[in-house]
């Protein structure tokens, strides 16, 4: 009995998705909940798993094909895959001459995440001859490029390589998801008044406080205390204050959310991934460090959902962990504003008439001047910056 594989069902938000990697070749067996395919769309990467045990009977849309939700994909021939080896030639079914057992380090197919596995397939690399340096030994993306780079010579995945003399150049496609990227930046550059305000914060109340507490707060919640839950709590009360930063237009009408949504923007191999914080209002911080910890984890394996990227009414991003000073960071449409972080650094100031070394960092805040004006997007800038000045106005929300 044939068994029908579908494209799973997508969310408005998606159009379509594209295939990128194919697990299994037809006449390959097949065990149920087995990944088949790796599907790419604007926002992740979709595996499709085998509904049954069987064979893989028919592909009916190669790599690189652009599908629809529940567009038919392969076909699966039903039943236990060891019932097709009576039918085979003896000269198939004879046993093989013994071969070396795959080194225990080696990871398996099983063991990798969607980004490793299309990598590897992009770059015709066997999977299960990459040494897997992720927890449990998993395959990640890093690991098949340095697989490549010694296959190769080459560090980065290419698909033409010209040269001239020395000067080799590579041609690379851009995935879905930079794709997008650029499209929505560009956009949000040509459709909206976009402005941005500075400001700097004191950190030493916050480090000092954190510093205090850090190990019983581990002890008691099972997460570390980070810097991230300060920020989060201080902007949804700063968006209670300043409703207008948590708004967008949508056409003549500017919609005004009474929840905060918090995105917080995670870089990833494949680029840059916005999970949603839902209803953050309602978390306190070690909710917030725990489903932050999720989301980058998720992010890293490449097994965030899209419903966990989708919406968001405000989003956080922090420049300053890869160094960054200072930024201009550009909204996420169709949200009005965003809050850039940066890197704290030790510099002087005067307090109380005196110069002294404070630990200090640069915020930003991006806004669509069409509905934000410049006094709500500095009052709201500041409102940060009091806050987390003086963290205990955080919990008593003053």
């Amino acid at each position: 009995m044939a068994i029908e594989v579908k494209v799973p069902s997508l969310p408005e938000s998606v159009a379509d998705a594209t295939i990128v990697t194919w697990h299994k070749k037809p006449g390959d067996a097949v065990k149920r909940d087995e990944n088949l395919v790796d599907l790419e769309t604007d926002k992740v990467v979709l595996e499709v798993p085998a509904p049954v045990d069987g064979i893989l009977k028919e592909i009916k849309k190669d790599k690189g094909a652009v599908v629809k939700s529940e567009e038919l994909l392969a076909l699966i021939e039903a039943g236990q895959a060891a019932s097709t080896t009576a039918a085979k030639p003896a000269a198939e079914t004879a046993p093989a001459k013994p071969q070396p057992a795959a080194p225990a380090a080696k990871g398996a197919d099983t063991a990798a995440g969607p980004s490793a596995r299309r990598a590897a397939a992009e770059n015709e690399i066997n999977i299960q001859q990459v040494s897997g340096s992720g927890k449990g030994g998993r395959v990640m993306r890093e690991d098949v490029m340095t697989q490549t780079s010694k296959s190769t010579g080459i560090s980065t995945l290419a698909t033409a390589i010209t040269s001239v003399g020395d000067r080799p150049e590579q041609r690379v496609p851009m995935t879905r998801l930079r794709a997008k990227i650029a499209e929505r930046l560009v956009s949000v550059q040509q459709n909206a008044a976009l402005l941005t305000t500075f400001n700097e914060i004191n950190l030493k109340a916050v480090m000092d406080l954190r510093n205090r507490y850090k190990d019983n707060f581990e002890k008691k919640h099972s997460v570390k205390l980070g810097f991230m839950s300060f920020f989060t709590r201080a902007a949804i009360e700063a968006l209670k204050r300043y409703p207008a930063v948590n708004a967008y237009l949508d056409g003549n009408d500017i919609v005004y959310h009474g929840y905060c949504d918090i995105g917080i923007a995670v870089s990833t191999e494949r680029g840059l991934v916005v999970p949603v914080l839902r209803n953050a209002e309602k978390m306190g911080f070690a909710d917030i460090e725990r489903a932050i910890g999720d989301y980058g984890k998720k992010a890293r394996d490449g097994q965030l959902t899209i419903e966990e990227m989708t919406g968001g009414t405000f989003t956080i991003t922090n420049g300053g962990v890869f160094g960054s000073l200072l930024s201009t960071p550009i909204i996420n449409p169709p949200q009005s504003a965003i809050l850039g972080m940066h890197k704290i650094e030790e510099r002087p100031i005067a307090e109380n008439g005196q110069v002294v070394i404070r630990p200090m960092m640069y915020v930003a805040l991006s806004y669509d001047h069409r509905i934000i004006d410049g006094k709500e997007s500095v009052g709201f800038l500041v409102t940060i910056k009091e806050l987390l000045e003086d963290p205990a106005r955080l919990l008593l929300e003053v």
